[in-house]
């Protein structure tokens, strides 16, 4: 890898790991036009790297309610409202984080792979087309309107991301439609969720490769985090404005042509 394919990467994974379009399969496929051997330690910890980078954007952005969470001091009569708390968070992360520590061998070993990414890019956004044709009237508008119950929805559904190319923004935005929360709040909440759930699994990933890393790879990987993050700040605040104006259904279109893309290009 050099530092040109370490800024692409960066940028791909920036742009794509919020939006309902599978970070993943846009990481595979740009390995594979790039010829990046996906089978070594470097480039698999590389893409953790970046990752962490897309994570770090959302902690800047919504750094001030992330501290909210964690304010527990009693509300006066005044200012008794709904308001989303720490509690929403873990009720949302349990069903996926289960899962993920049972399943994790078997993940990595079957569905990481440019044939079950295909797949799972055609489910996802068979999904969000269902959710967006089906769902009912909204009762969350924002994300402090959320209730325990729609955040364990929502939870329950951010187990499909656990399939590579399902992609989390996509199945947790669709589990919220269905919950009967706006997609903007749904999105929104999905972020915040994504955090704690993403840190682990990277600082897990980590922790296992960092063994084979040499020195002369910390650069190339410290050019793709600042590059993830960056584009990530970017990409959030762009894809909030893109719900207001674009549909699912249009997230999901291009799902199956990049499913295709794959089709034809990958496999």
């Amino acid at each position: 890898m050099d530092f040109l394919s370490a800024i692409i990467m960066g940028i791909i994974e920036g742009l794509t790991e919020f939006l309902p379009v599978s970070s993943t399969g846009h990481m595979i496929l740009t390995a594979d036009l790039l010829n990046l051997n996906t089978d070594s330690e470097s480039v698999k910890t590389f893409e953790v790297v970046v990752q962490l980078g897309a994570v770090l954007a959302v902690v800047v952005l919504y750094f001030g309610k992330f501290l909210s969470l964690f304010d527990f001091r009693r509300q006066t009569l005044q200012s008794l409202k709904p308001r989303l708390n720490l509690l929403h968070i873990i009720i949302a992360m349990i069903p996926a984080s289960l899962l993920g520590v049972l399943l994790r061998d078997f993940i990595k070993e079957y569905l990481f792979g440019p044939q079950t990414v295909v797949y799972s890019l055609v489910a996802g956004g068979l999904l969000m087309i269902a959710a967006e044709k089906f769902h009912p009237r909204a009762t969350a508008e924002t994300v402090d309107e959320i209730t325990y119950k729609q955040a364990f929805i929502i939870g329950v559904f951010q187990i499909l991301a656990l399939w590579p190319g399902f992609s989390r923004s996509g199945s947790t935005i669709s589990g919220g439609l269905f919950a009967r929360v706006s997609s903007t709040a749904a999105a929104e909440f999905t972020f915040l969720v994504s955090v704690p759930i993403m840190l682990g699994a990277t600082v897990v990933d980590m922790y296992k490769s960092v063994g084979h890393l040499s020195s002369s790879d910390f650069t190339l990987f410290a050019v793709g985090f600042i590059t993830a993050f960056i584009v990530g700040m970017l990409a959030i605040k762009t894809f909030l404005g893109l719900l207001k104006r674009l549909s699912l259904t249009s997230f999901a279109i291009y799902r199956f042509v990049l499913a295709a893309v794959f089709f034809f290009v990958v496999l």
